[in-house]
């Protein structure tokens, strides 16, 4: 067995050993490692028979590894989902369009205002339901931002939030076409809130000519 810590996880991550040969290496995982390395994965993520190869093993990196496809069949999909690994999960929230809600919670959960945080809330497959009733008046401003995507929020919740402490909660809600119209046409004239408010698709036509003319855009 090679001295070399370096060494040995190299050699763990070679695409001619089977899964009791590569498990029996003592190798270490950098918790932040993203398995980029393993080019055997990383350069066949369309194809199924690596991507079951590395998903079903008990490596850490060829399962990030696999985690970045967005070819995972359903099955493979539900067993990386199931591996407490946060960086599974972050990578299944970037890159698989069907990632379960329950994944893409826990990471913008863990990861707050951060990249992997925000292509969680953004995924087509984030949750929606309930999000009022769990986080309107959650003390953590990112959190009651969530309110704002249940599709049960109230208008009335939806200008509360409009004046909310946290600037990114204000501006979630400015946006919203739930907001009641006399908050959307003072937000207009809220600095924070203005860009907002402006692409707030419920901003009637007449609000729209009244913006661009005081922003000099000729008719």
């Amino acid at each position: 067995m090679d001295p070399e810590e370096a060494v040995r996880l190299a050699v763990s991550l070679r695409p001619e050993l089977d899964e009791t040969r590569r498990m029996a290496i003592d190798f270490t995982a950098g918790d932040l490692d993203r398995g980029n390395g393993v080019w055997w994965v990383r350069d066949a993520l369309a194809d199924p028979e690596v991507m079951r190869r590395a998903a079903t093993s008990a490596h850490p990196l060829l399962q990030r590894a696999a985690a970045r496809s967005p070819h995972l069949p359903p099955d493979l999909l539900r067993l990386l989902a199931r591996v407490e690994d946060p960086v599974v999960e972050n990578l299944l929230g970037i890159h698989h369009p069907d990632t379960p809600g329950e994944v893409l919670m826990r990471v913008f959960a863990r990861l707050g205002g951060t990249f992997s945080a925000w292509m969680a809330e953004t995924h087509p497959r984030f949750p929606r339901e309930g999000l009022a009733t769990r986080y309107a008046n959650h003390p953590d401003g990112n959190y009651r931002r969530l309110a704002v995507r249940d599709p049960a929020a109230t208008p009335e919740l939806i200008e509360r939030l409009s004046h909310d402490s946290v600037v990114w909660t204000r501006q979630a809600a400015a946006r919203d076409p739930r907001l009641p119209f006399h908050r959307l046409h003072e937000a207009l004239f809220v600095p924070e809130l203005a860009s907002s408010a402006g692409a707030n698709p419920a901003l009637p036509e007449d609000e729209m000519a009244a913006v661009l003319d005081r922003a000099g855009v000729p008719a």
